[in-house]
């Protein structure tokens, strides 16, 4: 299956073959004025300056043999040497017909026998979940699904913060405290930022830390034993935390798993020469000759032999290849990180740690600000902690459905639980909508709306389909097997046919805001469809089933979109 635009690129593809020019030229896409023509060519003009003529007499040309096909109502030269296209209703009806029969609805499963990991969430042991894990959470996981959709086989890795001297400062601040026995999440809260505070302030303390820290990374029993009690209970934390937000992992491997790769990976690039020591610490040049800005090498150990971030995250490349050998690995992580994937990504390859055919992406986002345009706090000025967020959210989402008078018929659990995924949806959506990089305003007013480009109009839409088919049904009607399309149902049709074009260029680019953008335009095209269309009312039996097969495939496709995203459709509000 392709999308409709593919179909046509290869009709057109072969007209340019004809006139003896290379057949990508005939590249058909969406036009952006659905006014003037549903498809365009611009190849013409392309093709002008490989065989040296004029783009308007390559188009008459094209015109000439695209007009004999019965694929298209219309061909038209426009401008220079432009081609505008239509399709015939019943090339359009057809090719509706065969993503009506494709559970896929025509996306292709490009990722099939390829293995990714995506490395997303990154949450720190001992501290509460914040609204800082937010974004890497929502997106990676988005990506994870959509790649899962795509065929891969998809390996999602939390990646905790779970080794280093963060781990020093907390052992060596139970030593002091004389704490014996198991540790609360309550008592980590607030033992970890008393001791870095400490650590901050008073060197010798932090020389403590330091000591805490080898001692750890020496593998003594009694600090393994605290290490892990803590580590058990703070993931306990996150696991619910994730639920809540409807986030999944494949592995919950930290920074400390890649700690039994470090010292073998370490020898054999300085036995490569390929890590050097420079004024005490062991580094890797990172340079290369077409480089317009300075990059610092990778600092593999420090000058006292401790590890960084940077080993680490090399230890845990060896690792991901010796335990998976993927295909693709993806990094969703803050934007400002930039530089550091950048050097990783090039030692790994200078240190042959990565085939040379892995890919290596890193999927950065930014950060998530309050309505004054600064990073999201509490009223009081503190993070956030992300449990109160998203309880936030589900107390704002069942006012709004209060507000709305919107599923006042059911039981109080059933609503309490359509209140969660309304504002799970209201979450999720105000953060995948915006391009990934960019800022975006944690405006949970604006969010929670069911007008506008939210996560909470898309379910309506959603749920008020489903209603439709319902009513139909009981009324004993049913979508007919093939379309009847009428000039009031080409706007939707169409844009049903787009799917697989908004998911491949999501996919290519891992930009989940293009699934976003759309399901609010078939969300959009339906509400436009519903309000000038007879549907159950028509009298006309062959139309009336064509649009309730329209009806049925824009929610079997608006629900598969969201589902990718993350978002989960009620069955009544």
């Amino acid at each position: 299956m392709t999308s409709l635009a593919q179909k046509l690129s290869g009709i057109v593809g072969k007209a340019f073959e004809e006139q003896g020019l290379p057949a990508e030229l005939g590249a058909v896409r969406v036009s952006d004025r659905p006014d003037l023509c549903q498809f365009q060519c611009n190849g013409a003009m392309a093709a002008a300056k490989v065989a040296k003529k004029n783009p308007r007499e390559i188009a008459e040309g094209l015109v000439d043999v695209l007009a004999n096909d019965e694929t298209f109502e219309k061909v038209e030269i426009a401008g220079p040497g432009f081609i505008n296209l239509d399709v015939t209703d019943a090339f359009l009806a057809a090719h509706l017909e065969s993503v009506k029969a494709d559970e896929r609805a025509g996306v292709a499963d490009t990722g099939k026998d390829q293995t990714v990991i995506l490395d997303y969430g990154g949450p720190n042991i001992a501290k509460p979940m914040h609204v800082g894990h937010l974004r890497a959470s929502i997106i990676g996981d988005s990506l994870r699904r959509i790649m899962k959709f795509a065929g891969y086989n998809t390996i999602g890795d939390v990646h905790m913060g779970d080794w280093g001297t963060p781990m020093g400062m907390i052992l060596s601040e139970l030593d002091i405290r004389g704490h014996e026995g198991p540790v609360t999440m309550e008592e980590l809260a607030e033992i970890y930022p008393k001791a870095a505070a400490d650590c901050k302030a008073d060197e010798t303390r932090m020389e403590q830390a330091r000591a805490a820290t080898k001692k750890l990374q020496d593998g003594d029993p009694e600090y393994t034993k605290r290490w892990r009690q803590f580590i058990d209970i703070s993931i306990e934390g996150m696991k619910a935390n994730f639920d809540a937000l409807g986030v999944h992992f494949d592995e919950w491997k930290g920074e400390a798993d890649a700690h039994p790769f470090i010292a073998p990976m370490v020898e054999a690039l300085k036995d490569k020469g390929i890590a050097v020591l420079d004024d005490g610490a062991l580094v890797i040049d990172v340079t290369q000759e077409d480089d317009k800005k300075e990059f610092p090498p990778l600092i593999l150990l420090k000058s006292d032999g401790a590890v960084m971030y940077s080993t680490t995250d090399m230890g845990t490349i060896v690792d991901r290849v010796e335990s998976h050998d993927p295909d693709k690995i993806i990094y969703v992580v803050d934007q400002r990180q930039s530089l550091h994937f950048e050097q990783l990504f090039r030692a790994a390859r200078k240190g042959a740690l990565v085939k040379d055919d892995v890919e290596l992406t890193f999927a950065g986002f930014g950060t998530m600000n309050g309505t004054d345009g600064k990073p999201f706090k509490t009223r009081a000025g503190g993070v956030m902690r992300l449990e109160d967020l998203i309880a936030m959210g589900v107390e704002k989402a069942e006012a709004r459905l209060n507000e709305a008078e919107l599923a006042t018929d059911i039981d109080e659990a059933e609503r309490a639980d359509i209140a969660k995924k309304v504002a799970l949806a209201a979450i999720k959506f105000a953060d995948l909508q915006n391009q990934r990089q960019s800022d975006y305003v944690f405006d949970l007013d604006r969010m929670t709306s069911f007008e506008g480009k939210t996560g909470p109009y898309l379910l309506y839409q959603a749920v008020r389909i489903q209603s439709l088919l319902k009513k139909a049904e009981a009324q004993g009607l049913s979508a007919g097997s093939e379309f009847v399309l009428q000039d009031a149902d080409k706007p939707l049709a169409l844009l049903l046919a787009e799917l697989p074009d908004h998911f491949e260029n999501t996919l290519k680019n891992y930009t989940p805001h293009v699934l976003c953008d759309y399901a609010y335009k078939l969300a959009q095209a339906f509400s436009s469809f519903y309000g000038n269309c007879h549907i159950l009312s028509e009298e006309d039996e062959a139309v009336r089933a064509s649009r309730l097969a329209l009806c049925a495939q824009t929610h079997c496709q608006l629900v598969m979109v969201l589902k990718v995203l993350g978002i989960e459709v009620p069955a009544s509000m």
